[in-house]
């Protein structure tokens, strides 16, 4: 359980600058800097991510380093997630830029309008609490009579990279500086969410802000048959 979890910490001089505490929306979008296509849908991203509604992760996927370009922030990991969704939504393939909203619904990335519709179609209804003090991260999900009949709920902790530049020298991008902004740098899950009691937890942010990631964000999301699905709690924290 992750109630009353504390784990041994060094203080660590880190001031939280803004806490993004009641996003609409969380919009996950998988890019790669080896696809043509994606650079509109980095800028889309970097748009509404500065929106105080709306929570914003680029993971960037590596199946587009064949072409010549090793994207630096690729995973593996980002690739399986995506595929992941796809099997969610009963989908037979994946591509860049796919943007999903709250776990539920994708759109092309770089479709502005129809990215900004499901937004505002969209809601969190489980409050996420973040703070900070003396180098701790303090999480705190309250419980919800509402989603008791969901029975797997995770709570990820996924540190990210607020903004980084990148000259690309092969590949689709060749001879392009582009801007990514909310760049995950990582993705681990901290333990099952119990809709009757809640959750706590404590983090050191030494062990958290690393690979230079300077914001970390919590999701609570359902999963169905271990695929990722709904995300029903949100926030964020930047430094």
């Amino acid at each position: 359980m992750l109630a009353g979890l504390v784990t041994a910490f060094s203080a660590l001089p880190v001031q939280a600058e803004a806490i993004k505490a009641q996003p609409r929306a969380v919009a996950e979008l998988f890019t790669s800097q080896g696809c043509s296509s994606c650079p509109p849908a980095d800028a889309v991203l970097k748009t509404i991510g500065g929106r105080e509604d709306v929570l914003a992760l680029a993971y960037h996927v590596d199946y587009w380093d064949y072409i010549g370009w090793a994207d630096t922030f690729g995973s593996e990991r980002y690739s399986d997630l995506q595929r992941g969704y796809a099997r969610s939504f009963e989908e037979h393939r994946i591509y860049t830029p796919q943007l999903v909203v709250n776990g539920q619904d994708h759109v092309i990335g770089s479709r502005g309008a129809e990215v900004n519709a499901q937004i505002r179609g969209a809601s969190l209804d489980v409050p996420v609490g973040l703070s900070v003090h003396e180098g701790i991260l303090d999480i705190s999900v309250p419980g919800d009579a509402g989603h008791a009949d969901e029975r797997e709920v995770m709570v990820w902790l996924i540190p990210y990279r607020q903004q980084a530049e990148v000259a690309v020298e092969r590949g689709e991008n060749r001879g392009k500086t582009l801007t990514y902004t909310h760049i995950v740098t990582g993705r681990t899950p901290l333990g099952m969410w119990d809709a009757d009691k809640g959750a706590t937890m404590r983090l050191p942010l030494a062990d958290i802000l690393m690979d230079e990631a300077d914001g970390v964000a919590v999701l609570v999301q359902c999963e169905k048959g271990g695929l990722p699905g709904e995300v029903i709690g949100a926030a964020a924290i930047e430094f």
